[in-house]
C-alpha cells in the first residue's frame, strides 16, 4: 500500500497553464451564478429546490434510486410509509443542512463538522473508522482498486492535515479537486465517504465565498461521466495524474454552474409569471407571502399556507383550491391528505 501523501501537493503538478485556464473559466460562470441567485429574494425557494435535486443525484451515484415526486411527498410530511432509498435521499438532505448550518455558525469546517455531517448522513454513531480491512473494491470484477489508511492514527493525522488545509486562505477551485481527491483516499468512515465528500464540495464554495447558499452540486455531472470520474481518481493514486483530475472537477463546475444558472433564471421568470397570473386572476387571494410558500414547497398542504400566511384552515383551502382552478396548482390525494403540485415549478425541477 502507497502511503497517502499529505497536503498540500507540489504546486508545479496543480498549476499547470491547462489548470488556471480551466480555473478562471469555472470562477467567471461561478460569480456569474452567485449574481444571478442573488436575484431571488427568498434564497429558500432556491435552496430547497436544488438542495433536493442533489440529494437524489448523490445518491444516485451510490446505487440509491428514487423519484422527485417521492421526494417532495416525504418532505410534505404526508405520507407515513418511505421507501428505504427516499429516506436515504432525505437523510442526504439532513445532512447538507447540518453541514450548511454549523458552517454559518462557525465559519469554518473542522473535523468534528465532518463528522456530524456524516452521522446525519448514515443515522449511526459509528464515526472514524477505528478497524483495519476496509479496501475499495471493483464491484464487477471483485478486485481491490485501492486500499486506505488503515489506523486510526493514521487517518486521524491524515484528517488534521486536511481540515487545516481546507481553512488556509488559498480559495482556488483547483484546491477543491485537490481536497476531494483527498477525502475519498483517505475514506476515514465505514459508510458514506462519497456523500459526505460531495456535502464537503458545497461547503467550501460557500466557505471561499464563490457562492453563498448552497446551489450548486457536481453530482449530476458525476453521474454523466461516473466511468471518467473513477478512472481519473485512479490514475492520481497510481501515477500522480493530477491535471487531468483538477481539469475534469474544474470542467464539471463550469459546466454545472451554467446549467444552474439556467434553472435559477427559469425558477425566477415562473416566479414573475405566477404572480402577474395570480394578480389577474385570483386578485383577492394574492399575496407574495402566499406565492413563495408554493415555490419553497412544491408539494403544499392546507398546513403550510397556514402557517405561513397565518389563516384559518377553510381560508388556506380555499386559496389553494382556487389556485387549482386558474391552472397554477394541481391536486391530489395522498392517503387522507390532499397535496397541491405546483405544475410549472416541478416540470422545471423535473427536466
Amino acid at each position: 500500500m502507497t502511503e497517502l501523501q499529505k497536503l498540500p501537493i507540489d504546486s508545479s503538478k496543480t498549476e499547470t497553464i491547462k489548470i488556471l485556464k480551466a480555473e478562471n473559466k469555472a470562477v467567471k460562470m461561478l460569480a456569474e451564478l452567485k449574481g444571478c441567485a442573488n436575484l431571488i429574494p427568498n434564497q429558500s425557494i432556491l435552496i430547497n429546490a436544488i438542495v433536493l435535486q442533489e440529494s437524489k443525484d448523490s445518491s444516485e451515484i451510490e446505487n440509491i434510486i428514487t423519484t422527485k415526486d417521492d421526494l417532495y411527498k416525504a418532505v410534505s410530511e404526508t405520507v407515513t410509509k418511505i421507501d428505504s432509498a427516499t429516506k436515504e435521499v432525505m437523510f442526504y438532505r439532513e445532512a447538507l443542512y447540518t453541514g450548511f448550518n454549523q458552517l454559518k455558525e462557525h465559519g469554518f469546517i473542522s473535523i468534528n463538522d465532518i463528522v456530524q455531517i456524516q452521522k446525519a448522513l448514515v443515522q449511526n454513531d459509528a464515526g472514524i473508522r477505528t478497524l483495519p480491512g476496509t479496501k475499495l473494491v471493483n464491484d464487477t470484477t471483485n478486485e481491490v482498486v485501492y486500499t486506505p489508511p488503515q489506523t486510526k492514527e493514521e487517518i486521524d493525522e491524515l484528517l488534521k492535515n486536511f481540515t487545516e488545509y481546507l481553512n488556509n486562505e488559498d480559495d482556488s477551485l483547483s484546491k477543491l479537486a485537490i481536497l476531494h481527491y483527498q477525502f475519498e483516499s483517505i475514506h476515514p468512515f465505514y459508510d458514506g465517504n462519497g456523500r459526505t465528500g460531495r456535502i464537503i464540495n458545497i461547503l467550501y464554495l460557500i466557505l471561499k465565498h464563490h457562492l453563498d447558499v448552497p446551489i450548486l452540486y457536481l453530482s449530476s455531472y458525476i453521474i454523466k461521466n461516473k466511468t471518467t470520474y473513477y478512472k481519473l481518481l485512479q490514475n492520481v493514486r497510481a501515477q500522480d495524474a493530477w491535471e487531468d483530475w483538477i481539469i475534469f472537477i474544474l470542467k464539471g463546475i463550469e459546466e454545472t454552474a451554467a446549467d444552474t444558472i439556467q434553472k435559477v433564471k427559469a425558477i425566477q421568470k415562473l416566479l414573475e409569471d405566477t404572480v402577474e397570473k395570480v394578480k389577474a386572476e385570483a386578485p383577492k387571494i394574492y399575496s407574495k407571502e402566499l406565492i413563495e410558500t408554493l415555490f419553497e414547497n412544491p408539494y403544499c398542504k392546507v398546513e403550510f399556507i397556514v402557517r405561513s400566511l397565518g389563516v384559518e384552515r377553510k381560508a388556506a383551502s380555499r386559496y389553494l383550491h382556487q389556485l387549482e382552478d386558474i391552472g397554477i396548482l394541481k391536486c391530489i390525494k395522498v392517503g387522507k391528505d390532499n397535496l397541491f403540485i405546483n405544475i410549472g415549478l416541478m416540470g422545471l425541477l423535473k427536466e
